[in-house]
């Protein structure tokens, strides 16, 4: 995986070398050798043994007595921080399970928008049987799916273009997505079908500050067949309720 920092000098470089480096860390990997980080990065083993050494040094990785590396405790303060930052109002909790109830039982979720991904930081569970788990924290590209369609229509078009160049398909895409986008803004809300993942849809709508400024999105989200026309347009009224609620709340990024 070679970073994607092309720009900048060699200092912005190597930070998102090392930014690169630790995202390999995951659920499905929650240790790795020096030899997977090796072969993950394609980077040559100098850099990759530098690297890892200034992030210990720095808490963010550990070694372990087997030799192998995991997170370190230095990332607690950040995981702190974070929640902090990212835990919901009890009102807002309420706001999500509300929604979710009357929507029919479908997961209830909101995103923000992280560079060209969309990032889920809050989400209530659905009780129906079959539903489409998303991880908090989990990114997803912003040009695919209802959320972010609302996230972009209160961005530029610079940032709709670099979310339309990320998607890879094809210089007609970005009036395609600009089409969506647009209509998401007049609407106050949009719909999606198929576009991340084939059989899941969601409906989103924007989550706004006290400028009126788009800072979130929330949204419903399950299978296709479950989605249709008729229960897309009773999702809309009870949808659009809990946004202008979790507007009124004004707790997106935390409040201290």
């Amino acid at each position: 995986m070679q970073s994607s920092a092309g720009e900048g000098g060699e200092g912005v470089r190597s930070v998102l070398r090392a930014l690169d480096l630790l995202a390999l860390f995951d659920d499905s990997h929650r240790s790795r050798s020096m030899r997977e980080l090796i072969d993950a990065t394609g980077l040559p083993k100098s850099t990759v043994v530098r690297l890892v050494a200034t992030l210990e040094q720095r808490g963010l990785l550990w070694s372990r007595g087997d030799g192998r590396l995991t997170p370190g405790g230095g990332l607690l303060r950040w995981a702190q921080l974070a929640q902090d930052a990212w835990q919901l109002p009890p009102e807002a909790v309420e706001c999500l399970r509300v929604l979710s109830v009357e929507a029919g039982g479908e997961s209830s979720r909101i995103y923000i928008r992280q560079g060209i991904s969309r990032v889920c930081v809050a989400q209530h569970e659905g009780t129906q049987q079959l539903r489409h788990v998303v991880r908090i924290g989990a990114a997803m590209p912003l040009w695919a799916g209802a959320s972010g369609h609302v996230l972009l229509s209160g961005g530029a078009a610079q940032d709709l273009h670099r979310a339309a160049l990320a998607a890879g398909r094809g210089p007609d895409f970005e009036a395609v997505l600009a089409e969506r986008v647009r209509r998401a803004g007049d609407q106050g809300w949009a719909v999606s079908h198929g576009e991340r993942e084939d059989g899941v849809s969601a409906v989103a709508a924007p989550i706004t500050d006290a400028a009126d400024r788009v800072v979130a999105a929330v949204g419903l989200g399950g299978p296709t067949t479950r989605f249709t026309e008729e229960r897309v347009s009773a999702f809309v009224p009870v949808l659009t309720k809990a946004a202008e609620r979790l507007s009124d709340l004004q707790f997106i990024g935390g409040t201290a």
